[in-house]
């Protein structure tokens, strides 16, 4: 179970010198005294983030789960800004976090404001009493106050639960909302990633249902400015908790229909028994997919839309059916699911925890991905009967490709080493690796995080244990280090543009021998040039799964040079592929016509045009006409920045969306009398734009990027008052630099 982070922390790491061996098989020893003492509880996650902003790892723990209502806790590294030992932890939790006592399942980091720290949100469960997901909110950044300390913001940062009506479509039942806030479900693991590709994080929130009924549907969040509301586009609010066959899948095309293999669109199954979900493009196509587990279903596969759709998010797909092969998941007890690049050949395959059964026989295992979101390969891992609870993959062996550290709910913790050796995609293999490696065991583990916490150049693991047992260190003893670059596939080509306001998106792949909740935090940067000149760096920020993304400043002119740099807390620095696009000035400002003109007293029909090019800096040269209007009458031009209107006026269509600005009035022209439509009225929108004209321009008439929709309104005296006015269709221009 991830954490999602933004932040990069790399470049407060000491760059640790290769050994001269090339590897070491590692010793992992149970470390007692540099984690808090009396550490005991009913602990279900722990998971890694620098929550102060001074380079090291620090952690987090969930706690209550089937127990009941208990304080989270947060331990604090002693090294960076504590100046003390690095991988010894002291335990924060009454001075840095919210005094909550609740039944927490899981516990994620995610940087939802922008502000540069990392914020949590906690997954609880109403098993016992109603309650709700919690967002607590990092006091640096934006909130001024000191990083590292956490204030509960549940109440704020949920927008519309519970609302159904035409511009707010919530799923869920109003009677769910929590007064304190939040709504009543059952969530043991919720993932953030940027399932939109608008630069922030989203919520993917699972539920396994009451009484782990596998019932209740996912729900899918979309982050404004740190706030989320539900992202619903079949706009069905449920009568109740459950989703019954039916209805429509809410956030994923097509119908409710139970275990459906169906992957048409036609139908889906939003609701299963999940304890674990997973976020990664699987498919190649840079947009982030969904693996949603399910204890005692099959688990599923959701893919986003959004490529295959411009770029614009709609509903994702339930693709289960076609992206798994027969029998690739049995029984029940299917507690989770890591998806990670085993065989180097830039996808993502998936381990599954417990996804076979027979009888009271449980059995990971491993899928191939074939290129384009296509599993094939079902290999059987040894050694795994005993009743597994959570996996994680690491390069615990430092010989660059991922290995398995396994969370075992019985007792004793599992190691595999990976065996690919350069045979190509699919040549992966696991092997049992404990002996000489793990101590022994006996805990009921639930959860285990991966990362160097000692920054001694090799990957440590922390075990969060249930039933009042503390949870463990695990110390790694290898000798080697990690020598191994990133490797970065996949680089989005930028179309030819014409410069503007809006930047150049970009979206890369990119691959490293760690978790990607540890390659989330590598320094990974968007270098670009102009017509051959020096590369200037931007930040990339990840989008979660193995997307990182970046933009490219809109208003650059000419030929631009781009690439992608990512390196991890060692110093291994990974660049991809050069790319090209152009960027020109030859902007039109596209103006188009839209809407419908009023059929004058006299039976003209005013059509609206223009010529030139609409400029922020021109100062002239854009002119806004019309035809066929009755000659020699008053008129003027209205306009807006707020998009197109469709209103009834006066007899005939107001084309502009409210608020109406007006330019100074003017003159139809045309014949001298009788009245005719031979009116050519037309202004110089931008000579108005820089003042030329008088008036009140708005501002942002010279700011490249602006859409404006515009109409010519005029007197007409064919027709009784109010409606004696003449009103041409509309014309929507963007402003050029």
């Amino acid at each position: 179970m991830a954490s999602t982070i933004r932040l990069s922390i790399s470049a407060a790491y000491v760059i640790l010198p290769a050994l001269l061996c090339a590897s070491a098989e590692a010793q992992f020893t149970r470390d007692t005294t540099n984690i808090p003492t009396g550490n005991i509880g009913f602990s279900e996650n722990v998971d890694f983030g620098d929550v102060d902003g001074d380079g090291d790892w620090d952690a987090v723990i969930a706690d209550g789960g089937d127990f009941g209502n208990q304080q989270n806790r947060i331990w604090i590294n002693q090294g960076g800004q504590q100046g003390g030992v690095l991988g010894k932890f002291l335990d924060a939790t009454a001075a840095q976090f919210p005094a909550v006592l609740d039944d927490s399942r899981d516990i994620e980091f995610a940087d939802i404001d922008d502000d540069g720290d990392l914020d949590l949100y906690i997954s609880n469960t109403a098993q016992l009493s109603n309650q709700s997901n919690r967002w607590w909110i990092n006091m640096g950044g934006v909130q001024g106050g000191t990083q590292g300390f956490y204030q509960e913001q549940t109440l704020s940062r949920w927008v519309n639960l519970g609302v159904n009506n035409p511009s707010t479509k919530s799923s869920i039942p109003a009677n769910l909302v929590i007064v304190a806030g939040g709504f009543v479900d059952w969530s043991c693991d919720c993932d953030f990633g940027d399932i939109d590709n608008d630069g922030d994080l989203d919520l993917v929130h699972s539920t396994y249902g009451g009484t782990f009924g596998g019932q209740v549907p996912t729900r899918l969040f979309l982050n404004t400015a740190g706030f989320f509301e539900e992202f619903n586009p079949s706009g069905y609010q449920l009568p109740n908790t459950t989703i019954v066959p039916n209805e429509p899948g809410i956030w994923v095309s097509g119908t409710q229909q139970t275990n459906t293999t169906n992957s048409t669109g036609a139908n889906c199954d939003v609701a299963s028994s999940a304890l674990d979900i997973d976020l990664g493009d699987i498919d190649g196509d840079l947009d982030l997919d969904i693996l949603h587990g399910a204890r005692q279903e099959v688990p599923r596969m959701f893919q986003n839309r959004l490529q295959e759709n411009g770029g614009v998010l709609t509903a994702f797909r339930d693709v289960t059916g076609s992206a798994f092969p027969a029998g690739y998941s049995t029984g029940d007890g299917h507690y989770e699911q890591e998806m990670g690049d085993l065989d180097k050949d830039g996808d993502l395959d998936i381990y599954g925890l417990n996804w076979l059964q027979g009888g009271f026989t449980f059995t990971d295992m491993t899928l191939n991905n074939t290129g384009n979101g296509v599993y094939n390969s079902i290999t059987s891992l040894t050694n795994s009967n005993p009743d597994d609870n959570e996996g994680d993959f690491l390069d615990y062996d430092m010989d660059g490709d991922l290995d398995l550290f396994v969370a075992n709910f019985s007792g004793q913790e599992r190691l595999y080493r990976n065996n690919y050796a350069g045979g190509g995609p699919g040549t992966f293999s696991f092997t049992y690796a404990n002996s000489g490696n793990m101590p022994s065991d006996s805990t009921i583990s639930l959860d285990a995080d991966a990362c160097d916490v000692d920054e001694d150049g090799d990957t440590d693991v922390f075990v969060s244990n249930d039933d009042d047992q503390a949870e463990w260190f695990l110390k790694n003893g290898t000798s080697a280090n990690d020598t191994f670059a990133p490797v970065l596939l996949a680089l989005e080509q930028a179309p030819d543009r014409a410069a503007g306001a809006a930047p150049t998106v970009v979206r890369v792949q990119v691959y490293d021998n760690a978790p990607y909740y540890i390659t989330w935090y590598n320094n990974t940067d968007l270098e670009y040039s102009v017509n051959g000149g020096a590369f200037t760096a931007v930040d990339m920020l990840s989008s979660a799964g193995q997307i990182f993304r970046g933009e490219i400043p809109g208003a650059l002119v000419g030929t631009i040079d781009y690439r992608v740099r990512s390196s991890d807390k060692y110093g291994n620095t990974g660049v991809s592929t050069t790319k090209t696009f152009n960027a020109s000035t030859g902007c039109s400002g596209t103006p188009t016509a839209f809407c419908t003109a009023k059929t004058t007293g006299n039976g003209c029909v005013p059509a609206i045009g223009s010529s030139g090019t609409p400029s922020a800096s021109a100062g002239s040269g854009f002119f806004v006409n019309a035809t066929n209007m009755i000659n020699n009458k008053s008129c003027l031009l209205f306009y807006g920045v707020t998009g197109q209107g469709n209103a009834p006026f006066q007899g005939g269509t107001l084309c502009v969306k409210a608020p109406i600005r007006r330019t100074p009035g003017t003159t139809t022209g045309g014949n001298p009398p009788p009245n005719d439509c031979s009116g050519v009225p037309s202004i110089d929108m931008n000579l108005f734009a820089v003042g030329g004209l008088g008036g009140s321009p708005l501002p942002s008439l010279t700011v490249i990027g602006t859409v404006v929709n515009c109409q010519w309104w005029g007197r007409d005296p064919g027709f009784a008052a109010p409606n004696n006015t003449q009103l041409s269709d509309g014309l929507e221009y963007t402003i050029c630099p």
